[in-house]
């Protein structure tokens, strides 16, 4: 493995280089929120800031299109702005599947409007990169509270309220949001709203056709090669920090090379991670515990990143959004329940807050629902 990418690609925009980063956190939600949200949300906010070629003159920053076109759509229920601001080929990956075409994105949106009439978002963080060249990428943490007042997936109303986060990380260019990977803290929604998650994975079948997993010709996770071990990245040589080279580096040898107790090189001591399903640790004892758990039920997982862009600096710190999946197969004991041997496909988001060469705060999602299904299903 390399020591360092020089060039990040993903599918839809070809190039995104290390100059695309912002230096600083001159535009963030920091910035954006000075002086109160009503300000910003229900007011122009001034001139454009930073060049953003095809978007519309009313939005100055990345940071003010996403947090006004979501309030747009989603609280003032103009849900056929979507028509706008998507593309019509646009493609959106959430927990369950992946969605084709802007048409499906306005369907689920009004149903989940329904569900759920009174709710409201507050954008917690976005992690941003890229310019008007190659795109906007945006990793948008935002806070959900809503009453579920109407008929939804899950069944009908029960009334409950809900507060959970979510987390959509999209390509924006020209005013349209290209690509969008989404999650929802599903097992969370579904726990607060009074369900049986088991149950609700055992009798929703999934969008996704997980049959050819079963196939035994499919084979192993590729995580080592042959019979030998997993790939060693170069130790670095670099003078200054390198927050690619560490965040990769801290995934490899904590994910593939099951180099548990290394959580000590790569967190503080002190470390809050936030998780699908709402779990809460506090320090690198509960995080290794959360990492170990993970490996005794999912023992031969491989694990690999997608995709990653980040700001900051070292003075400020860093703020990174890392898209990640695995593979493995449930053969150990866990929270899932009784071992299965079923092959499962997970893939998350996770956003990390970097100061002084090491994490101080994690945040991270990913499709819990879906691995339950696959798990359960059949």
């Amino acid at each position: 493995m390399a020591k360092k990418q020089e060039t990040l690609v993903t599918p839809t925009n070809g190039h995104l280089g290390r100059q695309h980063m912002p230096k600083d956190y001159s535009i963030s939600v920091a910035n954006y929120y000075r002086g109160g949200t009503d300000r910003f949300l229900l007011n122009p906010k001034g001139e454009r800031t930073q060049p953003m070629k095809g978007f519309e003159e009313q939005y100055t920053d990345i940071i003010d299109y996403i947090v006004r076109i979501t309030h747009r759509i989603w609280e003032e229920y103009n849900v056929g702005l979507i028509y706008d601001y998507y593309r019509h080929n646009s493609r959106v990956m959430d927990d369950y599947a992946v969605i084709h075409g802007r048409e499906t994105v306005v369907e689920n949106t009004l149903m989940s409007i329904n569900a759920f009439p009174d709710l409201r978002g507050y954008a917690d963080e976005i992690i941003w990169a890229g310019d008007e060249e190659v795109g906007f990428h945006t990793s948008h943490r935002a806070v959900i509270v809503g009453h579920n007042t109407g008929f939804s997936h899950y069944g009908p109303p029960t009334n409950k309220k809900i507060c959970y986060w979510v987390i959509a990380d999209c390509l924006s260019v020209e005013n349209e949001i290209h690509e969008e990977w989404v999650l929802y803290n599903t097992t969370s929604v579904m726990s607060q709203l009074g369900l049986d998650v088991f149950k609700l994975a055992r009798e929703i079948q999934p969008p996704i056709d997980y049959s050819g997993m079963k196939d035994p010709r499919s084979g192993e996770p590729q995580r080592l090669p042959g019979l030998g071990k997993p790939p060693v990245m170069p130790p670095y040589t670099g003078e200054n920090f390198d927050v690619e080279d560490f965040v990769r580096r801290a995934f490899h040898e904590i994910w593939n090379w099951r180099l548990v107790g290394k959580t000590n090189d790569y967190y503080v001591p002190n470390v809050r991670f936030h998780g699908a399903g709402d779990r809460e640790l506090y320090g690198t004892g509960q995080l290794r515990s959360y990492f170990m758990s993970i490996f005794a039920m999912f023992p031969n997982l491989a694990h690999q990143i997608d995709h990653i862009y980040w700001m900051g600096n070292d003075q400020e710190g860093y703020a990174v959004s890392v898209r990640w999946s695995l593979e493995g197969a449930h053969r150990g004991p866990g929270i899932y329940g009784k071992p299965t041997g079923k092959p499962i496909s997970m893939w998350g988001i996770s956003q990390l807050y970097i100061r002084n060469g090491k994490i101080v705060e994690e945040w991270t999602l990913f499709n819990e629902f879906a691995v339950l299904q696959q798990i359960l299903l059949g």
